[in-house]
């Protein structure tokens, strides 16, 4: 109050005038304090958290963000923020020793790693994403799966119960809120419950039931405020506030005990949790009726599963096909076959039930005697329905469902057989259909051989999506035999009334079914063997021709009457498989040349091109049993060179190439696989070709030692003797590579039994020879050419050691016969791959001395470089003046004529060879005949 308004006494103005002296400073402070504080923060309070409450915080922020990376697959920021997490964990490890781990924590462990997984097993999903994705992908599955490990009986407690552990952290984060909440609210009073529980004395215990009465009360307002409008809020405030005040004097009489459990608001927070749980658990088991609901709905659509609801079971009709008292004649089944057939293809349409409904279609009419031709018209029907029952062609046929379609192809060429007044056909129109009885053949629009072939190509792709290695497989290829004997039904079929375009269609069938396949049975008969029971032997006899008879006439057939190119293409491709695979090694090198196939292969589609790759690797396979080292090599050189053999032959796709393919091309690349039981031993193949390539290199590296510009017969074979070199601790060899790689080496020393023994042993035998059928021949004959290219390879290293050599010596040493080694050792003199002559009385060849020197070596280098520079030059300046090589081709008497330079023989040992060039005659002429190889001769006759 002013002074200057002051009425009082003189005392009263003393203390109001002192008063104001000292106000003026406070005053002054407390307008300074409401100028830096605004309003909104005088509203909110200083909240003081715990250390547990700040972690936890820190971990749900970080999670919330990985959950949010994880619906948009950024697994890049799932990788940063869970590496953030993983830190966060740890520095909260002493709450988590205290507390334990927070539910939430596991619940984001199990998610994260179950959500890996998946997009780990969507294979498509992981082409599409870009390379920092993928990369973070396995780099994140990799860290989830390791830091599991810790948590794993806590996800696996998760895992069994999802539901009650969300349901039990949900509470606990309720309680704590309610506990906080109470907290706060004890703190604006400034008196905590704690305080006045302390200071609750005993006597006053007893006044404790009459203060309950209030909070009962107190409760009960609390609880119907919060139901009411904001108006009744209002009142309520105001009439608890009564209460209160009530109760608070009640409490300063009747003691501490009281006024402390009226702060304690256990009654209405206990109300308010079961509230929340009764919601929550109504919530839940809405949530999963409707997707009960949902999933009902779906698979009463695929036709699937149904709920049967509890009672008595329900007896559930079929669907009558026609009304009571129709009369059924063919008019009418064709209008209900007609009906089903308009539903065909329609969105909606069960597949299933118009399958059924065929079928009862079917039995009806046959029932009343309505004729075949109505029945075949109905069975055509029902195939393709089954057809039809999967739309996507790229999937395959479920195995059941096709032998469903298999057993109506058979019920479908019996009826055929049965009556042969019915006539099929593409070309028939509907309209000029004949179903009913008459004295006229029934005439059915339809195609056989299509459907025969559609369930061919249902067999493969069954086979191509059966895993090899399972029992399912085994089972699915015993339906084999029934596919061709469905194709041999139908062949019979339409050799009397199929047109010949129809004719070579099912032909060609049965050869694919036939060409892969060894016939043990004629092997054994070739070798003159019989079956060791009587039973066996009645079984050989009773059955009929051999396969390759078989393949003779249907081949034949196709060469003689077929009109398109590609059929015949594949018929010869597989005749000349089945004679490679049954050693018939010259009828098939002739059908091969013969075809002329390799000059336009290229021009033809992937599967052709696919049975081309497989039979000329089989060609291959072929000569190497026959001891055509050579042809073999030659054969197995485009295939093993490319280093994608399995993917040439159709027999899987290689990694490396994924990138370089999208999604639909590698759909239709899997589509043109090979079923497992076609393949080619990848590893037969390889082994063939490095042994062979080992046969002709080695002697070849041998005699072209010395030669600057030595040309590889083999660059895989190469390959593989650097990377044995580059090993630094070379053990006993383990893999099929390192075997040829040690052979090799002790061939190149001239050493044939250790070569013997790297080839021939226990684990090569079961590894590649014991799959050839005559396993023992084709280890002879390889013993027997690697003694004669040990020799051959003997006497190029060792040659220049030498003065004379035995025959005899070399005949024990490589233990072949005298004649063999006089032959190799002739053929080798007269090539001019080994200087020396033979001396027969004494059986020795005799080496000549003709290695060049060093300074000899370069000069003719030297020439080969300048001869080679000539020949560019002419033909530069050939190219300007249009005629080649004017000079050199003088033949006048007297002139000059060198048709050939410097050349490098093929044969020889690297020397280089000039036919034509100049010595002086002993009568002052001169003449070209002296041939110069790897050095200069003195002797005086124009050829050696």
């Amino acid at each position: 109050m002013s002074r200057f308004f002051a009425t009082g006494s003189d005392s009263e103005s003393e203390e109001s005038s002192s008063a104001d002296e000292i106000t003026p400073k406070a005053s002054g402070t407390a307008i300074k304090q409401a100028l830096l504080l605004s309003d909104d923060e005088e509203d909110t309070k200083r909240v003081v958290r715990s250390a547990k409450d700040k972690r936890f915080e820190e971990l749900t922020n970080l999670i919330k963000t990985i959950r949010n990376a994880m619906k948009i697959r950024d697994m890049s920021k799932c990788l940063e923020e869970f590496e953030q997490l993983c830190r966060a964990f740890l520095k909260s490890k002493t709450i988590v020793d205290k507390e334990g781990v927070p539910p939430f924590y596991i619940r984001l462990l199990a998610d994260l790693e179950d959500y890996l997984n998946q997009l780990w097993e969507d294979k498509e999903g992981k082409k599409k994403m870009n390379k920092n994705n993928a990369k973070a992908l396995s780099t994140l599955r990799q860290k989830i799966r390791k830091y599991n490990r810790d948590f794993e009986t806590e996800i696996a407690s998760y895992k069994e119960n999802p539901e009650q552990s969300a349901e039990e952290e949900e509470e606990k984060d309720d309680i704590e809120s309610a506990a906080s909440s109470e907290s706060d609210d004890d703190e604006e009073n400034g008196i905590s419950a704690k305080k006045f529980m302390k200071k609750k004395p005993q006597e006053e215990e007893k006044k404790g039931p009459e203060a309950s009465k209030f909070l009962k009360g107190a409760a009960t307002e609390d609880s119907d405020s919060d139901k009411d409008d904001d108006d009744d809020d209002d009142d309520d405030n105001w009439d608890s506030d009564t209460v209160d005040s009530g109760s608070e004097s009640e409490g300063n009489e009747g003691g501490g005990a009281t006024l402390a459990e009226s702060f304690l608001k256990k009654t209405s927070d206990g109300k308010h949790l079961d509230q929340k749980k009764e919601e929550k658990k109504k919530r839940l088991k809405k949530k999963e009726r409707v997707e009960e609901e949902i999933e009902e709905e779906g698979e009463a659509e695929e036709g699937g599963w149904e709920k049967v609801k509890g009672g008595v079971p329900l007896v559930k009709e079929k669907p009558k096909m026609f009304a009571k008292g129709t009369e059924i004649n063919n008019a009418v089944v064709i209008k209900k076959l007609s009906e089903i057939l308009q539903a065909r293809g329609k969105k909606g349409t069960d597949r299933a039930a118009q399958i059924e409904l065929l079928h009862a279609l079917a039995v009806i009419a046959n029932e009343n005697n309505l004729g075949e031709g109505i029945l075949v018209k109905i069975k055509f029907n029902i195939i393709a329905s089954l057809y039809d029952y999967n739309p996507n062609l790229a999937a395959f046929m479920k195995a059941d469902m096709w032998k469903k379609c298999l057993d109506c192809i058979d019920e479908l060429l019996d009826i055929l057989f049965n009556n042969t007044n019915i006539f099929i056909g593409e070309n028939i129109a509907e309209d000029s259909e004949n179903l009913a009885i008459s004295d006229q053949p029934f005439r059915v629009r339809g195609c056989i051989l299509t459907l025969v072939e559609r369930m061919d190509e249902e067999f493969t792709k069954i086979m191509q999506n059966t895993d090899p290695h399972s029992q399912e497989y085994v089972d699915n290829l015993k339906d084999e035999s029934r596919v061709c004997g469905v194709i041999d039904r139908l062949l019979q079929y339409l050799e009397t009334k199929g047109s010949t375009e129809e004719v070579c269609r099912v032909y060609l069938r049965r050869i694919m079914h036939t060409y892969y396949k060894f016939d043990y049975k004629a092997h054994r008969r070739s070798l003159g063997l019989q079956g060791e029971t009587k039973s066996e032997q009645d079984q050989e006899e009773s059955e009929g021709e051999d396969s390759a008879i078989i393949m003779d006439r249907l081949c034949k057939f196709i060469y003689a009457k077929d009109r398109t190119d590609r059929i015949r293409t594949c018929a010869i491709l597989c005749h000349i498989y089945h004679h490679a695979l049954h050693s018939r090694w010259y009828q098939a090198r002739d059908l091969m040349l013969m075809s002329h196939l390799q000059d336009n292969i290229q021009h033809a589609d992937p599967p052709v091109q696919i049975l081309y790759n497989r039979t000329m690797v089989q060609l291959g396979i072929c000569a190497f049993r026959q001891g055509m080292i050579k042809d073999a090599h030659n054969a197995l050189l485009d295939i093993q060179s490319s280093g994608r053999a399995k993917e040439l032959l159709g027999q899987g796709l290689l990694m490396r190439n994924m990138q370089e393919r999208n999604a639909e091309q590698e759909k239709i690349e899997k589509r043109r696989q090979v079923p497992f039981h076609m393949h080619i031993n990848l590893e037969l193949l390889e082994c063939v070709y490095l042994v062979s390539a080992m046969l002709l290199e080695i002697p070849y590296m041998a005699a072209h030692e010395f030669d600057a510009r030595r040309r590889m017969i083999s660059k895989q074979f190469h390959h593989q003797l650097r990377v044995g070199e580059r090993q630094p601790l070379l053990g006993p060899p383990e893999s099929m590579r390192e075997h040829v790689v040690a052979a090799s080496k002790a061939m190149k020393m001239g050493d044939w039994r250790t070569c013997h023994s790297f080839i021939i042993n226990e684990k090569m035998n079961s590894k590649v020879w014991d799959l050839f059928p005559e396993a023992k021949c084709v280890r002879e004959m390889l013993v027997r050419k690697i003694q004669e290219e040990s020799l051959r390879t003997y006497l190029f290293t060792y040659s220049s050691v030498y003065d004379s050599l035995s025959m005899e010596t070399l005949s024990e040493m490589f233990e072949l016969e005298l004649p063999t080694v006089h032959s190799i050792i002739s053929k080798m003199i007269i090539n001019e791959e080994l200087m020396g002559s033979l001396d027969q009385p004494t059986q020795t060849v005799v080496m000549h001395r003709t290695e060049p020197t060093s300074l000899q070596n370069m000069a003719l280098q030297l020439a080969e470089k300048l001869g080679g520079l000539v020949e560019n030059n002419e033909r530069v300046f050939d190219l300007k003046q249009g005629v080649y090589g004017g000079y050199f081709n003088r033949d006048q008497k007297g002139g000059y004529q060198q048709k050939q330079g410097y050349q490098r023989a093929p044969d020889q040992r690297g020397g280089y060879q000039q036919k034509q060039g100049y010595q002086r005659d002993q009568k002052g002429g001169y003449q070209q005949k002296q041939n110069y190889r790897g050095g200069y001769r003195s002797q005086n006759q124009g050829n050696y």
